[in-house]
Protein backbone atom coordinates (compact mmCIF):
# COMPACT_ATOMS: atom_id res chain seq x y z
CA UNK A 1 0.00 0.00 0.00
CA UNK A 2 1.30 3.45 -0.90
CA UNK A 3 2.37 5.37 2.20
CA UNK A 4 2.59 8.90 0.78
CA UNK A 5 -0.56 11.00 1.00
CA UNK A 6 -2.11 13.43 -1.46
CA UNK A 7 -0.60 16.18 0.67
CA UNK A 8 2.86 14.73 0.07
CA UNK A 9 2.27 14.69 -3.68
CA UNK A 10 0.95 18.25 -3.56
CA UNK A 11 4.05 19.40 -1.69
CA UNK A 12 6.35 17.92 -4.35
CA UNK A 13 4.20 19.40 -7.13
CA UNK A 14 4.44 22.83 -5.49
CA UNK A 15 8.19 22.49 -5.09
CA UNK A 16 8.73 21.63 -8.75
CA UNK A 17 6.08 23.93 -10.27
CA UNK A 18 8.58 26.73 -11.05
CA UNK A 19 10.92 24.22 -12.70
CA UNK A 20 8.04 22.76 -14.71
CA UNK A 21 7.15 26.24 -15.97
CA UNK A 22 10.76 27.07 -16.80
CA UNK A 23 11.24 23.86 -18.76
CA UNK A 24 8.00 24.33 -20.70
CA UNK A 25 9.04 27.86 -21.62
CA UNK A 26 12.62 27.03 -22.51
CA UNK A 27 12.05 23.74 -24.32
CA UNK A 28 8.78 23.89 -26.28
CA UNK A 29 10.06 21.33 -28.79
CA UNK A 30 10.73 21.42 -32.52
CA UNK A 31 8.66 23.78 -34.63
CA UNK A 32 6.24 21.93 -36.94
CA UNK A 33 6.56 24.25 -39.94
CA UNK A 34 8.85 23.69 -42.93
CA UNK A 35 12.52 24.58 -42.58
CA UNK A 36 14.37 25.80 -45.69
CA UNK A 37 17.20 23.54 -46.82
CA UNK A 38 19.45 26.49 -47.55
CA UNK A 39 19.98 30.22 -47.25
CA UNK A 40 21.30 32.09 -50.28
CA UNK A 41 23.33 35.19 -49.47
CA UNK A 42 23.29 37.96 -52.08
CA UNK A 43 24.86 41.43 -51.58
CA UNK A 44 22.20 44.15 -51.45
CA UNK A 45 23.43 45.87 -54.59
CA UNK A 46 22.94 42.65 -56.61
CA UNK A 47 19.34 41.96 -55.61
CA UNK A 48 17.04 42.31 -58.62
CA UNK A 49 13.40 41.59 -59.34
CA UNK A 50 14.35 38.54 -61.42
CA UNK A 51 16.99 37.24 -59.00
CA UNK A 52 15.23 33.95 -58.19
CA UNK A 53 14.47 32.83 -61.78
CA UNK A 54 17.92 34.07 -62.85
CA UNK A 55 19.61 31.83 -60.27
CA UNK A 56 17.48 28.90 -61.39
CA UNK A 57 18.38 29.49 -65.03
CA UNK A 58 22.08 29.76 -64.15
CA UNK A 59 21.92 26.50 -62.19
CA UNK A 60 20.29 24.72 -65.13
CA UNK A 61 22.89 26.20 -67.46
CA UNK A 62 25.66 24.79 -65.28
CA UNK A 63 24.11 21.33 -65.64
CA UNK A 64 23.86 21.82 -69.39
CA UNK A 65 27.44 23.02 -69.77
CA UNK A 66 29.08 20.34 -67.60
CA UNK A 67 27.41 16.98 -68.27
CA UNK A 68 26.76 14.47 -66.93
CA UNK A 69 24.76 15.74 -63.97
CA UNK A 70 26.60 15.36 -60.64
CA UNK A 71 23.98 13.04 -59.16
CA UNK A 72 22.21 9.74 -59.99
CA UNK A 73 19.86 9.81 -63.02
CA UNK A 74 16.83 8.98 -60.88
CA UNK A 75 17.13 12.39 -59.19
CA UNK A 76 17.38 14.40 -62.40
CA UNK A 77 13.71 15.18 -63.01
CA UNK A 78 13.13 16.14 -59.37
CA UNK A 79 16.19 18.43 -59.25
CA UNK A 80 15.46 20.15 -62.55
CA UNK A 81 11.84 20.72 -61.59
CA UNK A 82 12.98 22.32 -58.33
CA UNK A 83 15.46 24.59 -60.11
CA UNK A 84 12.72 25.74 -62.48
CA UNK A 85 10.06 26.18 -59.78
CA UNK A 86 11.80 27.32 -56.58
CA UNK A 87 15.60 27.54 -56.90
CA UNK A 88 15.98 29.74 -53.82
CA UNK A 89 14.10 28.86 -50.65
CA UNK A 90 15.53 31.43 -48.25
CA UNK A 91 17.11 34.66 -49.54
CA UNK A 92 19.30 36.76 -47.30
CA UNK A 93 20.00 40.28 -48.54
CA UNK A 94 23.48 41.07 -47.30
CA UNK A 95 24.89 44.39 -46.12
CA UNK A 96 27.62 42.77 -44.05
CA UNK A 97 30.76 40.90 -45.17
CA UNK A 98 29.48 39.92 -48.61
CA UNK A 99 28.56 43.55 -49.25
CA UNK A 100 31.50 45.33 -47.67
CA UNK A 101 31.83 48.87 -46.37
CA UNK A 102 30.10 51.57 -48.40
CA UNK A 103 29.26 55.17 -47.63
CA UNK A 104 25.94 55.74 -45.91
CA UNK A 105 24.24 57.17 -48.98
CA UNK A 106 25.28 54.18 -51.08
CA UNK A 107 24.06 51.62 -48.55
CA UNK A 108 20.81 53.50 -48.08
CA UNK A 109 20.20 53.50 -51.84
CA UNK A 110 21.05 49.82 -52.21
CA UNK A 111 18.70 48.88 -49.39
CA UNK A 112 15.83 50.82 -50.91
CA UNK A 113 16.46 49.24 -54.32
CA UNK A 114 16.64 45.76 -52.79
CA UNK A 115 13.40 46.36 -50.89
CA UNK A 116 11.70 47.48 -54.11
CA UNK A 117 12.98 44.36 -55.90
CA UNK A 118 11.68 42.07 -53.15
CA UNK A 119 8.23 43.65 -52.95
CA UNK A 120 7.89 43.71 -56.76
CA UNK A 121 8.96 40.08 -57.03
CA UNK A 122 6.54 39.11 -54.28
CA UNK A 123 3.66 40.79 -56.10
CA UNK A 124 4.64 38.95 -59.29
CA UNK A 125 4.88 35.58 -57.55
CA UNK A 126 8.64 35.41 -58.16
CA UNK A 127 9.91 35.78 -54.59
CA UNK A 128 11.25 32.94 -52.42
CA UNK A 129 9.19 31.68 -49.45
CA UNK A 130 11.60 33.30 -46.97
CA UNK A 131 13.55 36.52 -47.25
CA UNK A 132 15.63 38.44 -44.74
CA UNK A 133 18.36 40.97 -44.17
CA UNK A 134 21.83 40.40 -42.76
CA UNK A 135 22.78 43.65 -41.07
CA UNK A 136 26.18 44.61 -39.73
CA UNK A 137 27.06 43.56 -36.20
CA UNK A 138 26.20 45.48 -33.03
CA UNK A 139 29.79 46.26 -32.10
CA UNK A 140 30.43 49.96 -31.54
CA UNK A 141 31.93 50.71 -34.97
CA UNK A 142 28.94 49.43 -36.97
CA UNK A 143 26.05 49.53 -34.49
CA UNK A 144 24.28 52.64 -35.72
CA UNK A 145 24.70 51.59 -39.34
CA UNK A 146 23.21 48.17 -38.54
CA UNK A 147 20.13 49.66 -36.89
CA UNK A 148 19.67 52.24 -39.63
CA UNK A 149 19.87 49.59 -42.36
CA UNK A 150 17.14 47.49 -40.77
CA UNK A 151 14.95 50.53 -40.18
CA UNK A 152 15.34 51.81 -43.75
CA UNK A 153 14.68 48.39 -45.27
CA UNK A 154 11.46 47.97 -43.30
CA UNK A 155 10.38 51.46 -44.30
CA UNK A 156 11.10 50.82 -47.97
CA UNK A 157 9.17 47.53 -47.87
CA UNK A 158 6.24 49.09 -46.05
CA UNK A 159 6.85 46.71 -43.16
CA UNK A 160 8.42 43.27 -42.98
CA UNK A 161 7.87 41.05 -46.05
CA UNK A 162 6.31 37.63 -45.57
CA UNK A 163 8.78 35.15 -44.09
CA UNK A 164 11.08 37.96 -42.96
CA UNK A 165 13.98 37.37 -40.57
CA UNK A 166 17.01 39.43 -39.57
CA UNK A 167 20.47 37.88 -39.40
CA UNK A 168 22.66 39.24 -36.61
CA UNK A 169 26.34 38.52 -37.34
CA UNK A 170 29.49 38.33 -35.22
CA UNK A 171 27.71 37.98 -31.89
CA UNK A 172 30.15 37.80 -28.96
CA UNK A 173 28.02 38.48 -25.88
CA UNK A 174 24.44 37.87 -24.67
CA UNK A 175 24.02 41.61 -24.13
CA UNK A 176 24.23 42.12 -27.90
CA UNK A 177 21.39 39.66 -28.37
CA UNK A 178 19.32 41.37 -25.67
CA UNK A 179 19.96 44.69 -27.43
CA UNK A 180 18.78 43.17 -30.73
CA UNK A 181 15.58 42.04 -29.03
CA UNK A 182 15.10 45.59 -27.76
CA UNK A 183 15.71 46.99 -31.26
CA UNK A 184 13.01 44.68 -32.62
CA UNK A 185 10.61 45.79 -29.90
CA UNK A 186 11.24 49.47 -30.65
CA UNK A 187 10.80 48.93 -34.40
CA UNK A 188 7.54 47.05 -33.83
CA UNK A 189 6.24 50.01 -31.86
CA UNK A 190 7.46 52.48 -34.49
CA UNK A 191 5.83 50.56 -37.36
CA UNK A 192 2.69 49.55 -35.51
CA UNK A 193 3.52 45.83 -35.69
CA UNK A 194 2.29 43.12 -33.36
CA UNK A 195 4.62 41.93 -30.61
CA UNK A 196 7.13 39.28 -31.76
CA UNK A 197 6.59 40.08 -35.44
CA UNK A 198 10.31 40.72 -35.90
CA UNK A 199 12.53 37.70 -35.34
CA UNK A 200 16.23 37.11 -35.90
CA UNK A 201 18.93 34.51 -36.39
CA UNK A 202 22.20 34.56 -34.49
CA UNK A 203 25.38 33.88 -36.40
CA UNK A 204 27.88 31.84 -34.42
CA UNK A 205 31.18 32.94 -35.90
CA UNK A 206 33.29 34.13 -32.98
CA UNK A 207 34.92 31.94 -30.31
CA UNK A 208 33.32 34.11 -27.61
CA UNK A 209 29.91 33.04 -28.90
CA UNK A 210 30.83 29.44 -28.01
CA UNK A 211 33.00 29.84 -24.92
CA UNK A 212 32.89 32.95 -22.72
CA UNK A 213 35.90 34.54 -21.04
CA UNK A 214 34.98 32.89 -17.74
CA UNK A 215 34.93 29.45 -19.36
CA UNK A 216 31.15 29.10 -19.47
CA UNK A 217 29.29 28.01 -22.60
CA UNK A 218 27.79 31.07 -24.31
CA UNK A 219 25.38 29.72 -26.92
CA UNK A 220 22.57 28.78 -24.54
CA UNK A 221 22.84 32.22 -22.92
CA UNK A 222 22.49 33.85 -26.35
CA UNK A 223 19.22 32.03 -26.95
CA UNK A 224 17.99 32.99 -23.49
CA UNK A 225 18.81 36.66 -24.07
CA UNK A 226 16.69 36.84 -27.24
CA UNK A 227 13.34 37.21 -25.42
CA UNK A 228 11.92 34.45 -27.63
CA UNK A 229 12.86 36.20 -30.88
CA UNK A 230 15.73 33.91 -31.93
CA UNK A 231 14.63 31.56 -34.71
CA UNK A 232 17.97 30.05 -35.66
CA UNK A 233 21.69 29.64 -35.08
CA UNK A 234 23.76 29.93 -38.25
CA UNK A 235 27.39 28.86 -38.27
CA UNK A 236 29.97 31.15 -39.88
CA UNK A 237 32.65 28.80 -41.20
CA UNK A 238 35.37 31.23 -42.22
CA UNK A 239 35.12 33.90 -39.55
CA UNK A 240 35.04 31.25 -36.84
CA UNK A 241 37.92 29.18 -38.17
CA UNK A 242 40.06 32.25 -38.77
CA UNK A 243 39.42 33.51 -35.25
CA UNK A 244 40.49 30.10 -33.93
CA UNK A 245 43.79 30.37 -35.81
CA UNK A 246 43.10 27.80 -38.53
CA UNK A 247 45.27 28.33 -41.63
CA UNK A 248 43.39 29.58 -44.68
CA UNK A 249 43.89 26.38 -46.70
CA UNK A 250 42.17 24.35 -43.97
CA UNK A 251 39.17 26.54 -43.25
CA UNK A 252 36.14 24.35 -43.90
CA UNK A 253 32.82 23.11 -42.59
CA UNK A 254 34.37 19.77 -41.63
CA UNK A 255 37.40 21.10 -39.73
CA UNK A 256 37.49 19.85 -36.09
CA UNK A 257 37.14 23.40 -34.76
CA UNK A 258 33.95 23.81 -36.80
CA UNK A 259 32.59 20.50 -35.59
CA UNK A 260 33.19 21.48 -31.95
CA UNK A 261 31.35 24.77 -32.31
CA UNK A 262 28.45 23.13 -34.10
CA UNK A 263 28.18 20.40 -31.46
CA UNK A 264 27.81 23.11 -28.81
CA UNK A 265 25.20 24.88 -30.95
CA UNK A 266 23.29 21.63 -31.37
CA UNK A 267 23.10 20.90 -27.65
CA UNK A 268 22.16 24.50 -26.79
CA UNK A 269 19.34 24.59 -29.34
CA UNK A 270 17.93 21.10 -28.72
CA UNK A 271 14.27 21.22 -27.79
CA UNK A 272 14.08 25.03 -27.91
CA UNK A 273 12.52 25.39 -31.36
CA UNK A 274 15.63 27.32 -32.46
CA UNK A 275 16.84 25.83 -35.74
CA UNK A 276 20.37 25.16 -36.91
CA UNK A 277 22.13 26.02 -40.13
CA UNK A 278 25.56 24.89 -41.17
CA UNK A 279 27.87 27.27 -43.00
CA UNK A 280 29.13 27.40 -46.56
CA UNK A 281 31.97 26.28 -48.75
CA UNK A 282 33.82 28.88 -50.79
CA UNK A 283 34.96 26.26 -53.31
CA UNK A 284 32.67 27.29 -56.15
CA UNK A 285 31.74 25.20 -59.21
CA UNK A 286 33.13 27.62 -61.79
CA UNK A 287 35.85 27.56 -64.42
CA UNK A 288 37.10 24.51 -66.29
CA UNK A 289 35.03 21.33 -66.32
CA UNK A 290 37.38 19.48 -63.97
CA UNK A 291 37.20 22.30 -61.42
CA UNK A 292 33.41 22.44 -61.64
CA UNK A 293 33.04 18.71 -61.12
CA UNK A 294 35.50 18.68 -58.21
CA UNK A 295 33.60 21.52 -56.55
CA UNK A 296 30.31 19.71 -57.08
CA UNK A 297 31.68 16.57 -55.42
CA UNK A 298 32.98 18.57 -52.49
CA UNK A 299 29.73 20.47 -52.03
CA UNK A 300 27.59 17.33 -52.24
CA UNK A 301 29.79 15.56 -49.67
CA UNK A 302 29.53 18.49 -47.26
CA UNK A 303 25.75 18.77 -47.63
CA UNK A 304 25.30 15.05 -46.93
CA UNK A 305 27.67 15.30 -43.97
CA UNK A 306 25.67 18.18 -42.50
CA UNK A 307 22.44 16.23 -42.89
CA UNK A 308 23.91 13.17 -41.21
CA UNK A 309 25.00 15.39 -38.31
CA UNK A 310 21.53 16.89 -37.84
CA UNK A 311 22.09 20.21 -39.63
CA UNK A 312 19.26 20.41 -42.15
CA UNK A 313 20.09 23.81 -43.60
CA UNK A 314 23.23 25.46 -45.00
CA UNK A 315 24.43 28.45 -46.96
CA UNK A 316 24.82 28.61 -50.74
CA UNK A 317 26.84 31.35 -52.39
CA UNK A 318 26.59 30.63 -56.14
CA UNK A 319 23.85 29.42 -58.53
CA UNK A 320 25.94 26.43 -59.61
CA UNK A 321 25.83 25.10 -56.04
CA UNK A 322 22.06 24.65 -56.24
CA UNK A 323 22.07 21.37 -58.23
CA UNK A 324 24.22 19.63 -55.62
CA UNK A 325 22.34 21.24 -52.72
CA UNK A 326 19.02 19.80 -53.86
CA UNK A 327 20.39 16.53 -55.23
CA UNK A 328 22.32 15.75 -52.03
CA UNK A 329 19.32 16.67 -49.90
CA UNK A 330 16.88 14.63 -51.97
CA UNK A 331 19.25 11.68 -52.08
CA UNK A 332 19.63 11.74 -48.30
CA UNK A 333 15.90 11.36 -47.71
CA UNK A 334 15.24 9.00 -50.58
CA UNK A 335 18.05 6.69 -49.51
CA UNK A 336 16.64 6.47 -46.00
CA UNK A 337 12.94 6.41 -46.87
CA UNK A 338 12.36 2.68 -47.19
CA UNK A 339 14.02 1.78 -43.91
CA UNK A 340 12.33 4.66 -42.06
CA UNK A 341 8.87 3.57 -43.27
CA UNK A 342 9.54 -0.07 -42.35
CA UNK A 343 10.90 0.75 -38.90
CA UNK A 344 8.05 3.10 -38.10
CA UNK A 345 5.51 0.53 -39.25
CA UNK A 346 7.14 -2.15 -37.10
CA UNK A 347 7.16 0.17 -34.11
CA UNK A 348 3.45 0.93 -34.45
CA UNK A 349 2.60 -2.74 -34.92
CA UNK A 350 4.84 -3.68 -31.97
CA UNK A 351 6.62 -6.14 -34.21
CA UNK A 352 10.04 -7.43 -33.26
CA UNK A 353 12.69 -6.77 -35.89
CA UNK A 354 16.39 -6.30 -36.33
CA UNK A 355 16.20 -2.89 -34.61
CA UNK A 356 14.31 -2.35 -31.36
CA UNK A 357 12.94 1.18 -31.69
CA UNK A 358 11.51 3.13 -28.79
CA UNK A 359 9.38 6.33 -28.66
CA UNK A 360 12.39 8.63 -29.09
CA UNK A 361 13.57 6.90 -32.27
CA UNK A 362 9.99 6.71 -33.54
CA UNK A 363 9.88 10.50 -33.22
CA UNK A 364 13.15 10.75 -35.14
CA UNK A 365 11.82 8.47 -37.89
CA UNK A 366 8.62 10.51 -38.21
CA UNK A 367 10.57 13.77 -38.32
CA UNK A 368 12.84 12.33 -41.00
CA UNK A 369 9.86 11.52 -43.21
CA UNK A 370 8.25 14.92 -42.55
CA UNK A 371 11.45 16.72 -43.52
CA UNK A 372 11.63 14.63 -46.67
CA UNK A 373 8.07 15.65 -47.54
CA UNK A 374 8.60 19.32 -46.74
CA UNK A 375 11.71 19.71 -48.87
CA UNK A 376 10.23 17.88 -51.86
CA UNK A 377 12.44 14.81 -51.67
CA UNK A 378 9.47 12.53 -51.00
CA UNK A 379 5.94 12.43 -52.35
CA UNK A 380 3.10 11.80 -49.86
CA UNK A 381 2.34 8.23 -51.02
CA UNK A 382 5.99 7.27 -50.48
CA UNK A 383 5.91 7.80 -46.72
CA UNK A 384 3.30 5.12 -46.04
CA UNK A 385 1.56 7.34 -43.48
CA UNK A 386 -0.82 10.27 -43.53
CA UNK A 387 0.88 13.55 -42.72
CA UNK A 388 -1.31 14.04 -39.64
CA UNK A 389 -0.12 10.71 -38.27
CA UNK A 390 3.52 11.62 -38.86
CA UNK A 391 2.99 14.96 -37.11
CA UNK A 392 1.46 13.18 -34.12
CA UNK A 393 4.33 10.68 -34.00
CA UNK A 394 6.90 13.47 -34.23
CA UNK A 395 5.44 15.18 -31.16
CA UNK A 396 7.37 14.86 -27.87
CA UNK A 397 4.27 13.14 -26.46
CA UNK A 398 2.80 11.09 -29.33
CA UNK A 399 -0.48 9.29 -28.82
CA UNK A 400 1.26 6.00 -29.67
CA UNK A 401 3.85 6.39 -26.91
CA UNK A 402 3.69 3.66 -24.31
CA UNK A 403 3.14 4.59 -20.70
Amino acid sequence: MARLTSADHAAIDARLAPVDAELRDRYPGDRPDRQPVHTVYVPADRVTVDLVPAWGAAALAALRDHPPAPYPPELDQRVRAKLAREPIEDLRIDVEDGYGVRDDAGEDADLRAAAHAVTTARAAGAAPPWVGLRIKCLEAATRRRAIRSLDLFLDACGGPPAGFVVTLPKVSHPAQVAAMADICDRLEQAYGLADQTLRFEIQIETPAAVLAADGSATVARLIGASAGRCTGLHFGTYDYGTACGVAADYLSMDHPSSDHAKAVMQVAAAGTGVRLSDGSTNVLPVGAADAVRAAWRRHADLVRRSLRNGFYQGWDLHPAQLPTRFAATYGFYRDGREQAVARLGAYLARRAGGILDEPATARALARFLLRGLDCGALDPPETGFARAELVALASPFPAHQEA
